[in-house]
């Protein structure tokens, strides 16, 4: 591979389109005073929020519910080619709190499945407040 490659800002709309184009990413937050990631399965709602399941006890929903009122977390996802070295990342970061109304609870229990082998019954939504999102490219075109 030959070539530098350029860091391309995308707006907010294309940004969380991306990140809705894909199925992994990691959650951004603090355990213990110290930072902290987790792989997760995710989907962007209509709204552009992040949905992420996870379960009674784990630290992120631990932190979640300790706030009472939300707390900060970040996300990350990326689709990048190893080979040529291109592609796109995207970071949300938001208020973070427990999604509580049953209807909706059970919209996302179905749209987003867990791929472990473990009772996932916490639903956590990401608003997105900052959001930002670069192509890797090889001509500065996205």
């Amino acid at each position: 591979m030959t070539g530098e490659r350029q860091m391309v800002p995308m707006d907010r709309y294309e940004a969380l389109s991306l990140l809705g184009s894909v199925s992994m990413g990691r959650v951004v937050f603090t355990d213990q005073a110290l930072p902290a990631i987790r792989p997760v399965n995710h989907l962007v709602d209509g709204n552009g929020g992040v949905i992420i399941r996870t379960h009674v006890g784990s630290a992120i929903s631990s932190l979640v519910h300790a706030s009472g009122s939300g707390v900060v977390l970040a996300f990350e996802a990326d689709d990048i080619d190893q080979e040529k070295h291109t592609g796109w990342s995207v970071v949300v970061t938001g208020m973070a709190s427990l999604v509580e109304d049953a209807e909706a609870v059970s919209h996302y229990e179905h749209a987003l499945r867990s791929w472990v082998n473990y009772p996932m019954d916490q639903i956590i939504r990401i608003q997105p407040d900052l959001v930002t999102g670069y192509w890797l490219t090889a001509d500065g075109s996205p």
